[in-house]
């Protein structure tokens, strides 16, 4: 199974207004599609949260020191985080084929590649209702309401609610190596590492909204 997985202090941020950079073509990543739902949050949620999260400029600035140390060291994370969903069945069975049972080679390969995106677009996220949009839609992607249909999959109708925020833990923890690998700073690998977990966190809840009753959120 491990091989089959591997192998498929202002608070409150202001959007950043710059363009976005291209993207790979990869099937299924859609931020900055016209064609995604418009968030039901706003702007002034978003900024909310990060004020109440202690999300700032200096998270920000920490986050975009990230990319040029972690950009060449995606698959080496995805490798990492892979393997502890391969050796957690309460975690693989979501990328399992329904009809037989066994993990998805298409399905983990699929989802994969928009991963590795995910670690970038974090790291350089630019808090925008585009972006915002983007979470929605991935929330929505992980909720019975879209789980499977990007990719034509067979797997559990959704992911439960309780493992997006508890998957900040793990997804950071080791995360943290990857951080410490390019000479910075012991400092500076605490502060890109908080930062993520922030970032990580921010958006999980935001994912969270297609499982929230009306009203609740």
């Amino acid at each position: 199974m491990l091989k089959l997985l591997l192998a498929a202090t202002s608070l409150g941020v202001v959007a950043d207004a710059g363009a976005a950079p291209p993207r790979p073509d990869v099937p299924g990543y859609a931020l900055g599609q016209a064609t995604l739902a418009r968030a039901p949050y706003s702007m002034a949620d978003l900024t909310a949260l990060q004020k109440s999260m202690l999300f700032g400029a200096d998270d920000v600035a920490a986050l975009r020191q990230s990319k040029a140390i972690l950009a060449d060291q995606t698959e080496a994370i995805l490798d990492v985080w892979y393997g502890f969903v391969a050796s957690t069945p309460e975690l693989v069975v979501f990328f399992g084929d329904t009809r037989s049972g066994q993990p998805d080679a298409n399905y983990l390969g699929a989802v994969r590649k928009r991963f590795a995106l995910w670690i970038l677009d974090t790291a350089d996220a630019t808090y925008d209702q585009a972006w915002l949009d983007w979470q929605y839609e991935i929330g929505l992607r992980h909720n019975r309401l879209k789980k499977n249909k990007t990719d034509g999959a067979h797997g559990p109708a959704q992911v439960d609610f309780r493992y997006l925020p508890a998957l900040t833990i793990p997804i950071t923890t080791t995360l943290k190596p990857f951080l410490a690998k390019k000479g910075a700073s012991v400092a500076d690998v605490e502060r890109m590492h908080a930062a993520w977990v922030k970032a990580v966190l921010m958006q999980a809840i935001l994912w969270s909204h297609p499982y929230i009753k009306d009203g609740e959120f």
